[in-house]
């Protein structure tokens, strides 16, 4: 594991990279895109990949649905990005509707993150208000099984995010207010699933392996989760909304912590991760009503965890720190291709997408498509996914009227599908083309919000 880095990125030296990079823009004839395609670590077939956006809104007269976006690769690539048509959209208001009502009596709402497993034949949908998942066949986008969290604390339930585990054994569920971690069983190739409560995990209640609670006023205080991210041995890391966070065995019934994280060391509003080489990146952001702002970026090893280890061990390196206005860390991703060298990541509260080296923890590249944080045509980027030949990262764009995430940070203005060009094989990239989507109610209201994106290889 990297040692001990010293924190890289306050605001003063954000502002700072934007003016020198953009000083030196188009001095470099090693930025262009096919310099970039000749790199020759990934395959570089723009047409053998799918763009899935999902937008949060309610399906159109309805107090539940939204939509899911679906773009060909070689229409979302080139020059004519921005005005690529979507080659299907999904009413989730329509026939997946109906099969989770007839299978759990009650409407999704509020689509939310939208994951594949390993080998990308199926799509993960968790809605994040009603807490239902959903199971996709990849290749006709149809929804297949659907399936509902149980209540939880105080009755609540929620799907806030459903990953699969590295080896599609499982889908782990993020029930948020319900403060529990669910799993559900899959077999992809028989298009089995099984929702399994024996396994679930009550957050709110546990104890940890070192005899702690579970949630702690001082410890943990808060054990909504976030995101359970999948390592390659097959455990789960879990963010905790109010700060701290576990790494899970979901393979034992009950699900079982073998880590255990508190406040002090891995900040609240913890969002999603990735793995670039043998690290994983975690962040942390800023939430109402107290932690207003807050960039927290954390590396970790991607083993090494047991029960039997001290607390807080194998310790987080912090890459990346900032509690300035207006900053909030959120959607990651490596760029570029297989053997990607950096780290990506989104900051929807300045609108601004960093790269770092993923060794160093050095900021390479500030990319910067906003007049300040609060310019009226904000564009906000929210999650992140990266196409197969590492040229093109793709980010979620929220809009006017934000339908998760706190607003102070959420807010953009042309909701729909960012499309950046990678550069210097990730260390570098800039905004190529926004593709649009709109959902205007009866009010003449823009509700279109974008969230989930993924690339799906076809």
């Amino acid at each position: 594991m990297h040692g001990e880095h010293s924190v890289k990125s306050r605001t003063a030296l954000v502002l700072s990279v934007m003016v020198g990079l953009s000083m030196s823009a188009g001095c470099d004839a090693d930025d262009a895109d096919t310099q970039v395609e000749r790199s020759g670590d990934a395959p570089t077939d723009d047409s053998s990949y799918e763009v899935w956006l999902i937008d949060q809104s309610n399906s159109f007269g309805k107090t539940y649905g939204g939509a899911l976006y679906v773009w060909d690769g070689d229409d979302i690539t080139g020059a004519d990005a921005a005005s690529a048509e979507p080659t299907d959209v999904v009413d989730l208001g329509g026939g997946l509707a109906d099969l989770c009502f007839a299978n759990t009596g009650a409407n999704p709402v509020r689509p939310h993150m939208i994951v594949f497993n390993s080998t990308e034949t199926h799509g993960v949908l968790s809605f994040v208000v009603s807490g239902h998942v959903v199971f996709f066949d990849g290749p006709t986008h149809e929804p297949i099984a659907c399936f509902r969290t149980q209540a939880g604390a105080g009755g609540a339930r929620q799907a806030h995010a459903a990953f699969p585990t590295a080896g599609d054994d499982y889908v782990v569920v993020a029930n948020q207010n319900g403060k529990l971690l669910e799993r559900i069983s899959t077999d992809y190739g028989s298009g089995s699933f099984a929702q399994d409560p024996a396994a679930t995990l009550d957050l709110a209640n546990c104890t940890t392996p070192s005899g702690a609670p579970c949630q702690d006023a001082t410890l943990r205080p808060d054990n909504a989760p976030i995101c359970p991210v999948p390592l390659p041995n097959g455990q789960v890391v879990v963010t905790l909304r109010g700060g701290g966070m576990f790494v899970v065995d979901p393979s034992t019934t009950p699900m079982s912590i073998v880590a255990e994280y508190d406040k002090a060391h891995v900040s609240g509003n913890g969002c999603g991760g990735t793995i670039v080489q043998d690290t994983l990146f975690i962040t942390s952001g800023g939430a109402l009503p107290t932690n207003l702002y807050t960039y927290e970026v954390y590396a970790f090893p991607t083993s090494g965890y047991a029960a039997s280890n001290p607390v807080n061990t194998p310790a987080p390196t912090t890459v990346d720190s900032d509690d300035a206005d207006h900053r909030d860390a959120h959607g990651v991703t490596p760029a570029r291709g297989p053997n990607a060298k950096y780290l990506w990541v989104a900051d929807r509260g300045l609108g601004i997408i960093t790269a770092y080296d993923a060794v160093t923890f050095d900021i390479t590249d500030v990319i910067e498509f906003n007049d300040g944080h609060d310019d009226p045509d904000k564009i906000t980027p929210d999650l992140l996914d990266i196409n197969p030949s590492g040229n093109r990262v793709f980010a979620s764009l929220r809009g006017p009227s934000p339908l998760s995430g706190d607003p102070h940070v959420s807010v953009g203005q042309q909701p729909g599908l960012g499309v950046f060009s990678v550069k210097k094989n990730g260390a570098r990239g800039d905004l190529k083309a926004v593709v649009p989507i709109t959902n205007v109610d009866a009010g003449g209201v823009e509700r279109a919000d974008g969230h989930g994106v993924q690339v799906r290889m076809k």
